[in-house]
Order: structure tokens, then C-alpha cells, then sequence
């Protein structure tokens, strides 16, 4: 028997919300902060394939045999691969076994062994079952994965979306993303946004330290606006962008910031990092092997400007995710931008979660 199609497959994407829906029967499910991979297991081959379509296997050796071993041959699984810590999901570490060298993954692998978490199944004993209910995929996948060991696991699941609500809040301190509402009755729709993400949503002043120039406009266009807060001990620590914006509003950014520029470099916070030669800092001028040759070169602005930013989650003590901006902020001094406005969100276990991969009701 052999699998019904063939890798690659688009995967079922999300549309964002800020709260859970009123309306419909869902099932819920804890959104993980990793890599997505859809695994195909056809006879004794198991091939991992990232979300934009590419083999992922070389960077996570460690699976293969898992994966073989949990899953019955002639199937195919939508998940995601994490890396669980004692202080929740890592997703720099994640990052990190994107290396060219074999060497480097092995031993990454062995310091830091990554898990599967599945949460939909497409093909399974040489069927395909994307056109089935949501409901009737889960129940399949929970059959297909009964019995399963670490670090392969099945993700949590309920209908109720009180529950679902309190894992929003509560799962968050084990480093998870929010939680994807799936219409109970629908279908896998690769490439479509029919799932609903529910994540976190919060604000955050930040000072203005400098930007970059879109790369369709050099000296006329804004690219992205660097973000710093100040730490306890009263330094600026860059923490993150923002970047979406109209090009109307790229080229009104470049003339409202250009006072700025004048003698910005003179004692800038961030000054050292124009000549540092350290590529491992994360500088927000540096290029790293993440980057992919992007220009990531940046201009100095004075600091004197604070704007308001929209944010999920933190990633260690920077924005997880490119921030949102919502408006400039006058009225607040730079100085007042400091770590200590953020939520802080308690520690949740991540044996907790996978623990909670049964079925609730």
C-alpha cells in the first residue's frame, strides 16, 4: 500500500483573532511555538516537510527514528516540531539547527533533542482523509497515535471553549503561542486560512532607535523602525521592529525622521555595534546566517521619539514576533520605556501540556 499523494503539501493555515469565537463548534487546541512539518510515512521512509515546502530531515536526526517507530507506515501527520526546555519552549534553539554543517546538527541534536506534537492527520493506511470532518480526523489521529512515546506526542484537544480560554492564559507561561480554534465539521484545506489562531494581545511603549530603509527605496522609504526598552540596569536593549506599513506611510516615515538623523550616532546607545565585528551578538545592524544576505544596515536616529506597539509574546527579552505599530507617543519620555511595563506571565510546566493530550469534553 502506498500513501494516496505525494510531498509536498501546502498545510491548512490560520486567520488571527483576539478571542475565541462565539459562534460555531470548534475544537480547540494549544498553538505551539515551533517549526510546522507535516510527516509522511510511506512504508519505511518517514520525510519531514517544513511549511514553505522544503525537507526539513537533515536538521532534526533525531525524529527520524521516532517518527518511524510511532507512526504505522502508509500515513501522513500535520505538527510541530518543538524544543522543550525546563523553562518552556525554545525557539532559538529551534533556530539553530538550521546549520549547513552535519556536525554541528548532530551535536545540537544531542544536547538539545527535539519533539513532534501532532495535531491533524491527511492520509492514513494509504487513504486520504482531508476531505473528512475535523472531528473524524482527530478521532482518527488519536487512534493512529495511541500508544505513541516522547519525543513524538499527541497535542492537546477540547470542545469546551471555557477551557480554551484558560489556556490561552495559562499554557503561555510553557512558551506556547495561543490557541487555534478548528471548525468541527470542516475539512484539511491546504493553503487556505479555515483554522482561527487566538493569541495574545498586548502593548508596549518602546523608544525609537533607529531604522532601516525598504528595500524599493533607499533614502526615501522606511523599511522597519527599531525598537528598544530599557533594561533594570538603565541600558537600551534592542528588542524588536515593526514594519508594516503603506508605502504612503514608508515615505511620510523617511521625512518625519530625517531631524532625527542629525548627529544621532554621537553618543547612541547602540553605538559600538556600527563597527562591532562580533556576527554571534544579536545587533540589530549585523548580518547572521538567518538573514540569508538580507541588508540588514540600519540608521541611527537621536533618542527622542516613542511609539506604542501592539505584541504577543516575548521570546527571552525581545518581541517574539514583529510588532505592530498602533501610534506615536508624545507624551511619554524615552526613558520611560522600560522592561518593567510588560506582563509578566508565570512558568507553566511543559509536561503539563503534553500530559493533557487526552481526550477532554
Amino acid at each position: 500500500m502506498a500513501l494516496p499523494f505525494s510531498p509536498p503539501v501546502e498545510p491548512m493555515l490560520a486567520r488571527i483573532a483576539e478571542t475565541i469565537p462565539a459562534d460555531g463548534t470548534f475544537l480547540y487546541e494549544p498553538k505551539w511555538d515551533g517549526f510546522r512539518a507535516i510527516v509522511f510515512r510511506d512504508g519505511a521512509d518517514v520525510y519531514i516537510q517544513s511549511r514553505d515546502l522544503k525537507p526539513l530531515d537533515r536538521y532534526f536526526p533525531e525524529l527520524h527514528d521516532a517518527l518511524a517507530a510511532a507512526l504505522p507506515e502508509d500515513c501522513a501527520v500535520d505538527g510541530e516540531i518543538v524544543i522543550a526546555t525546563p523553562r518552556g519552549l525554545d525557539f532559538d534553539a529551534l533556530q539553530m539547527r538550521l546549520h549547513p554543517a552535519a556536525s554541528r546538527v548532530a551535536k545540537l541534536a544531542r544536547e538539545t533533542p527535539a519533539s513532534f506534537v501532532a495535531f491533524d492527520v491527511l492520509a492514513e493506511g494509504g487513504r486520504d482523509v482531508r476531505g473528512l470532518p475535523q472531528a473524524e480526523r482527530r478521532a482518527r489521529l488519536e487512534r493512529l497515535l495511541d500508544g505513541a512515546a516522547p519525543p513524538v506526542h499527541l497535542t492537546p484537544m477540547t470542545r469546551d471553549p471555557a477551557l480554551a480560554r484558560e489556556w490561552l492564559s495559562r499554557f503561555e507561561g510553557a512558551g506556547l503561542d495561543g490557541v487555534v480554534a478548528k471548525p468541527e465539521g470542516g475539512p484539511y484545506t491546504p493553503g487556505k486560512r479555515t483554522m482561527v489562531k487566538v493569541k495574545h494581545v498586548r502593548s508596549a511603549d518602546c523608544v525609537v532607535a533607529g531604522f532601516r530603509w525598504h528595500a524599493k527605496g533607499r533614502n526615501e522609504l522606511v523599511g522597519s523602525l527599531l525598537l528598544g526598552l530599557y533594561d533594570a540596569g538603565g541600558v537600551l536593549q534592542h528588542v524588536g521592529v515593526t514594519s508594516a506599513f503603506t508605502m504612503a506611510t514608508r515615505k511620510q516615515l523617511a521625512a518625519d525622521l530625517e531631524p532625527l538623523r542629525a548627529g544621532a550616532i554621537e553618543g547612541h546607545p547602540w553605538r559600538a555595534w556600527a563597527s562591532a565585528g562580533d556576527v554571534s551578538s544579536r545587533m540589530p545592524g549585523m548580518q547572521s546566517r538567518w538573514s540569508a544576505g538580507k541588508d540588514l544596515s540600519w540608521e541611527p536616529l537621536r533618542i527622542e521619539r516613542v511609539c506604542e506597539v501592539k505584541y504577543d509574546h516575548m521570546q527571552g527579552d525581545r518581541f517574539r514576533h514583529a510588532a505592530i505599530f498602533l501610534r506615536w507617543r508624545p507624551d511619554k519620555p524615552p526613558a520611560a520605556c522600560t522592561y518593567d511595563q510588560l506582563e509578566v506571565t508565570a512558568p507553566y510546566e511543559l509536561a503539563k501540556v503534553f500530559g493533557a493530550s487526552s481526550p477532554h469534553p
